[in-house]
């Protein structure tokens, strides 16, 4: 590597350790963390104290998607920080972030996508959240489905593992959400997700159908995947 990269770590140093010291007030945090570089905006997540308001709350969620890697990881550690206490949670329920949101559960950091999951998860009360998020979630999931099952697993393995990865994501999120998305959705994606040659996602169909579902087509798929070939299927039902 060339002078030039280390150059740019040591000033990176520097500015981060400056950052750390200095004292910033909260307005200041937002403000940095709303426009600043991707060394002030990780600190600025990291150094935040709470959610003060609506805007705030728009500024963190809209470093989910877009930013740099070290920028989305600790903002979405700080999200499910701040949106599991209540009281700052109300700041997030008008943000209508349905898509960045979404985009979060499949980020290629998987670290993100627990956080942002483990966030959202504190919005599965709220009505207007679920009405707007689920249905996303389901097309998304489905359009994953199709492309998953037309893939052939010995060729393009990068692009099928990229793929089956925001899949699982999607099924995992699903897992949180699945008595707020229509049954006939949920039902719809279960059983394709039950035949994915990839055993991850027949894995996430075998977790979702831990909920006992009274439905002849779910018992059955239920009872295939309890005879799974793959000892991470069955594992749930043992």
């Amino acid at each position: 590597m060339n002078n030039s990269y280390y150059e740019t770590l040591d000033e990176n140093f520097t500015q981060a350790l400056n950052l750390f010291e200095k004292d910033f007030t909260h307005d200041e945090l937002i403000s940095l963390l709303k426009d600043g570089n991707i060394v002030q905006k990780q600190i600025s997540a990291l150094r935040l104290d709470g959610i003060n308001s609506s805007y705030d709350a728009d500024v963190l969620v809209s470093n989910l998607t877009g930013q740099d890697g070290k920028v989305r990881e600790a903002v979405s550690l700080r999200l499910n920080e701040f949106m599991s206490n209540p009281s700052m949670l109300e700041y997030f329920k008008s943000t209508k972030s349905y898509d960045v949101f979404l985009d979060a559960v499949i980020d290629i950091n998987a670290n993100i996508c627990r956080n942002v999951i483990s966030a959202v998860s504190n919005l599965k009360s709220d009505d207007s959240f679920c009405e707007n998020f689920c249905p996303k979630l389901v097309s998304l999931t489905n359009i994953l489905l199709d492309k998953v099952n037309e893939f052939d697993f010995m060729q393009g393995k990068y692009k099928v593992n990229k793929e089956v990865f925001k899949l699982y994501w999607c099924l995992e999120t699903i897992f949180v959400f699945w008595d707020k998305l229509k049954f006939s959705d949920l039902k719809q994606i279960l059983l394709k997700a039950k035949d994915v040659e990839e055993y991850t996602i027949r894995e996430k169909a075998a977790k979702i159908l831990t909920k006992n579902f009274d439905d002849i087509e779910l018992i059955n798929a239920k009872k295939q995947l309890e005879n799974d070939s793959n000892y991470y299927v069955r594992r749930y039902f043992v």
